[in-house]
């Protein structure tokens, strides 16, 4: 993992977790991006690659187009998205690790915060619904 990757990270799993979405998930889809960077390409990454890129930087692009939503039916359509990308790019991690191990652990770190920020999605739209 690269150093600003570990960086990122500490900043969202210290004592000081970062709170401010747009931000955060912002900084996950810079995360993949280098992630992806760093896996080798051959006839089993390329679309992997493809897919956990288009995957992980929705999850932001998704929460912007939430935050600029005109209704609460489309807010909430809206951030299932994000909801469903970052349980999807939990999957495309899990693919990576298998087609990469060296890159396990980098995975799991990766898919550890796409589960967090799954985690708070459902929330925010379980208080939503109600």
């Amino acid at each position: 993992m690269t150093n600003e990757m570990t960086n990122a990270n500490t900043r969202m799993t210290n004592n000081k977790k970062t709170y401010d979405l747009e931000e955060r998930t912002a900084t996950f889809g810079e995360n993949i991006i280098d992630f992806a960077k760093s896996l080798e390409r051959n006839d089993i990454n390329r679309p992997l690659i493809g897919q956990i890129v288009r995957s992980g930087t929705s999850i932001g692009a998704n929460y912007m187009e939430a935050d600029g939503a005109e209704s609460k039916k489309d807010f909430n359509h809206k951030i299932a998205l994000v909801k469903k990308e970052a349980k999807e790019t939990k999957h495309w991690l899990r693919m990576i690790a298998k087609a990469n191990p060296t890159k396990t652990n980098n995975c799991q770190q990766l898919s550890r915060e796409a589960q967090e920020l799954t985690l708070i999605f459902s929330s925010i739209l379980r208080s939503n619904r109600k």
